[in-house]
């Protein structure tokens, strides 16, 4: 799919961003953590909001997790969400213990609850971002 085919936001990409994206592009979800304390931290940055140390690294995440919270939008804010009639925006707890913001796909949005267990999955935006989204599993 081209950069003209796909009319959502896509990500500013930064240097502390970077490490995400090209494991999204190879549709893998990870997160980093700190080498000297052991926090796991979503979302990217450049050092731990724990101790502050700077000496971060990627891990690998299962991409397994839970619906934390999550809202249903009916009225999109912006233009290139309309064709979707409803879609739902989810903070997810993933099995490693941080909590990320996406969206849930592939289910009725009026059966999404709390707790439920969900499972990444990647939309292929252009040929070099893939964006998670979380799925039922």
């Amino acid at each position: 799919m081209s950069a003209q085919q796909y009319i959502k936001p896509l990500p500013d990409i930064h240097p502390e961003t970077a490490g995400f994206w090209q494991a999204a592009k190879k549709h893998k979800l990870v997160c980093q953590k700190c080498m000297s304390c052991g926090q796991k931290i979503y979302f990217p940055r450049l050092m731990c909001y724990d101790c502050f140390s700077s000496e971060l690294e990627w891990i690998p995440s299962t991409g397994l997790g839970t619906v934390y919270s999550y809202t249903i939008i009916h009225q999109p804010a912006i233009e290139s969400f309309a064709a979707e009639k409803h879609y739902v925006y989810a903070i997810i707890e993933l099995n490693e213990g941080v909590r990320m913001i996406s969206n849930i796909i592939n289910i009725e949005p009026s059966k999404v609850r709390i707790g439920m267990k969900v499972s990444v999955t990647f939309e292929d935006a252009t040929t070099d971002i893939s964006i998670p989204r979380f799925e039922p599993c």
